[in-house]
């Protein structure tokens, strides 16, 4: 018979063994799931009624070398579709593309876990001009009942660094999905001043959503400058997944016609903030660079 100390340390090692074989993703994700639940529950009166006219909550923040954006949301999808569709590195060039600054979108090379975009101005531009951005996509948790996935680039546009969106979800009550999107960049101090000069010049009327204070008439005051624009652009990416969940109802010839009426809707909804052409120009836009994102691809 073993004595009782070889059975506690052979009971010591059985466990330890069992606990490593746990994946890491898994392990992070039980306690990101209970941290996201947390939020959900802190957030549930603002979610029921705010400005946005529909259950969001967006915040943002910026220290001296990196700014972000938070968007939280319910999203009127069971999680497992949520699930099932962001959780595949294939769907995220259909989500990208949608951002009126992505010009391209390429996501059938290295083992389908780097998306090259191609990050433009807002208007028709031939991909050579635009800025080349690769993203490398990783799932960072995934429980029955939770993902967290990462897009990550080591540099961006304009003098930005250490890029990145993260996407994570959690299942809620209803049949609904509570899902949080992270934007964030950090900047050089070239960066940093190509920012101020497009911030004092073109983008100088531009403001997100968070409000500062009031007008003299009392109408709201937007946050404007570094903050504004990472809001702005957080708040495009979320509406970007919003569109792309709402077409996979759709028969798959139409699931691209349906993203791009759906997300110009939504972007319309906040003019003061996400208007930027037509309705026209913008679908035409997109379908010529849909058009030359699957001729790529080969499809």
């Amino acid at each position: 018979m073993l004595a009782r100390s070889t059975v506690a340390t052979l009971t010591m090692v059985f466990l330890w063994t069992a606990s490593s074989l746990v994946s890491p993703a898994r392990a992070q994700g039980a306690g990101a799931a209970d941290e996201l639940r947390t939020r959900f529950t802190e957030l549930t009166d603002e979610l029921a009624q705010n400005q946005f006219r529909r259950p969001i909550h967006l915040d943002s923040k910026e220290d001296a070398n990196r700014v972000r954006g938070d968007v939280f949301a319910v999203v009127g999808h069971p999680f497992a579709r949520v699930d099932k569709a962001l959780r595949n590195p294939a769907n995220w060039c259909d989500v990208m593309i949608l951002h009126p600054n992505t010009k391209h979108c390429d996501g059938s090379t290295g083992g389908g876990q780097v998306l090259h975009v191609s990050i433009g101005k807002k208007l028709e531009q031939p991909v050579e001009d635009a800025y080349p951005l690769d993203l490398t996509y990783s799932v960072a948790a995934s429980t029955s009942d939770y993902f967290q996935v990462q897009l990550n680039a080591k540099e961006g546009p304009l003098g930005t660094s250490n890029y990145k969106i993260v996407v994570e979800a959690v299942s809620v009550p209803g049949g609904k999905t509570f899902l949080h999107l992270s934007y964030s960049y950090g900047s050089s101090f070239a960066g940093q001043m190509a920012t101020k000069a497009y911030l004092a010049t073109a983008g100088r009327s531009k403001v997100g959503f968070s409000t500062v204070g009031q007008t003299s008439s009392g109408e709201p005051q937007y946050i404007g400058g570094v903050r504004g624009a990472v809001e702005r652009n957080a708040m495009r990416y979320y509406l970007a997944i919003e569109a792309y969940l709402q077409s996979l109802n759709a028969p798959p010839a139409s699931q691209f016609d349906r993203r791009l009426n759906n997300f110009f809707a939504a972007l319309e909804q906040y003019p003061r903030q996400l208007h930027e052409m037509d309705r026209d120009a913008y679908i035409a836009m997109k379908q010529r660079e849909y058009d030359r994102q699957q001729k790529t691809q080969g499809l």
